[in-house]
């Protein structure tokens, strides 16, 4: 017989092992000595302690997942309660029982794990739908598409939420992006439209300023290629492939006519030139009726220089306003004359001034009458009071007498 700390072999060839529960029947050995069948079964026992430290090792460093991991355990336990190994049978259930809660406990990690991951993934999602949905109302085009895109992209790279909850957010998500599509396909067919609405409206601009480069109505056809330009700028964008083109032919007409003008408008500048020294030697004479003496004798003199200078003609624009605006100022200063003399000898206004300062020098009497009264009878404070309306109502006619004096009164 051959016996170890954990097994031994009988007469009969029979091989036990040792644990916590008592010896256990390993297996029988005929085919040599009871050391060799000690040895084989220790080699038995070392495979197995081999095979628990790689799946230890496999637990701890791998991604290893809890289902294939308790096969595994399961697989080496029954080896283990099979007894047909020599050795600590028990430090090896004990090492298993321990992988058990090892596993367990990776387990449980990554459920909180997957929680958190879920719980991150459903809150991102979420903050996607409500940006999409803000976008979905948003008038800038290119910059909120571009962004939709972005999102999608960032959508895909999220982890999937249960079905229920990762349908409901991707329907959000999803209607806020056709929402979005629809708007700005609407926006830009009604782009398209009042684009080939002004098309329509420039081409018939084009036309009628292509007409007028041959007027020579210069005045009303420079206005008209005015109201021409404010229509232009007013009927937006064509097509980007008609709108040079229009302009082209628009400015070019505009072009024709100008030219045309500039040209007849050179030959009219040597006469002008002329006009203009003949209106400023008027002007000068005109300033020496300044300041007015007598207003009649003046008046007539103004009228005999204007009807010269309407006769003289146009004069150039740009010395226009000068020359102009010193018979200007001897027509005003006229005006200002005959308003002067007309009220002075308004008989109305001569009448209604009579009137005040009649009515004025009554009451001004009478408050002088009072105030004797009042200090007669010893009533000083009725007289001080009177005395301060009566200062006012004096000054007031003081005023009257000054305007009645322009009357001539």
């Amino acid at each position: 017989m051959s016996s170890d700390p954990w097994g031994r072999v009988d007469e009969t060839g029979t091989v036990y092992v040792r644990t916590a529960d008592g010896e256990q029947v390993v297996g029988s050995w005929q085919a040599g000595s009871p050391d060799e069948a000690l040895a084989y079964f220790e080699r038995k026992y070392e495979g197995l302690v081999v095979e628990i430290g790689l799946l230890e090792k496999r637990v701890k460093t791998t991604d290893l997942s809890a289902k294939d991991a308790q096969a595994a355990i399961d697989h080496i336990r029954e080896q283990v309660d099979a007894h047909h190994a020599v050795g600590d049978l028990d430090a090896l259930r004990v090492r298993l029982d321990k992988l058990v809660e090892t596993v367990e406990k990776r387990r449980e990690e990554r459920k909180q794990q997957r929680a958190k991951q879920s719980d991150e993934a459903r809150h991102a999602k979420e903050a996607l739908v409500t940006e999409a949905e803000e976008l979905a109302q948003s008038d800038q085009w290119r910059a909120a598409g571009e962004r939709l895109r972005a999102l999608v992209d960032t959508w895909k790279g999220l982890p999937r939420l249960d079905r229920k909850s990762d349908d409901e957010l991707w329907h959000r998500f999803s209607h806020a992006r056709s929402a979005f599509s629809k708007r700005r396909k609407a926006h830009f067919a009604s782009l398209d439209a009042q684009r080939e609405e002004a098309r329509r409206t420039k081409e018939r601009l084009v036309g009628e300023a292509e007409v007028l480069s041959g007027s020579t109505d210069w005045g009303p056809t420079a206005a008209r290629y005015r109201e021409l330009m404010a229509e232009w700028k007013a009927a937006g964008r064509a097509q980007r492939e008609h709108e040079d083109d229009l302009w082209n032919r628009f400015r070019g007409a505009q072009d024709v006519f100008f030219a045309a003008r500039s040209s007849v408008f050179a030959e009219r500048d040597a006469e002008q030139s002329e006009n203009l020294k003949l209106k400023e030697e008027l002007a000068e004479e005109a300033e020496k009726l300044l300041p007015i003496g007598d207003l009649k004798s003046a008046r007539a003199a103004f009228r005999s220089l204007n009807e010269r200078w309407e006769a003289i003609g146009h004069v150039p624009r740009d010395a226009r306003p000068k020359v102009e605006g010193r018979m200007h100022a001897v027509e005003r200063a006229l005006q200002e004359a005959e308003e002067t003399e007309w009220r002075r000898t308004n008989p109305e206004a001569r009448a209604r001034a009579e009137g005040l300062t009649g009515q004025l020098q009554a009451a001004v009497d009478k408050l002088r009458g009072q105030i004797e009264q009042a200090r007669t009878q010893g009533n000083n404070a009725r007289a001080d009071k009177l005395e301060k309306e009566l200062a006012g109502r004096e000054a007031l006619l003081e005023q009257a007498l000054k305007g009645l004096q322009e009357f001539g009164g």
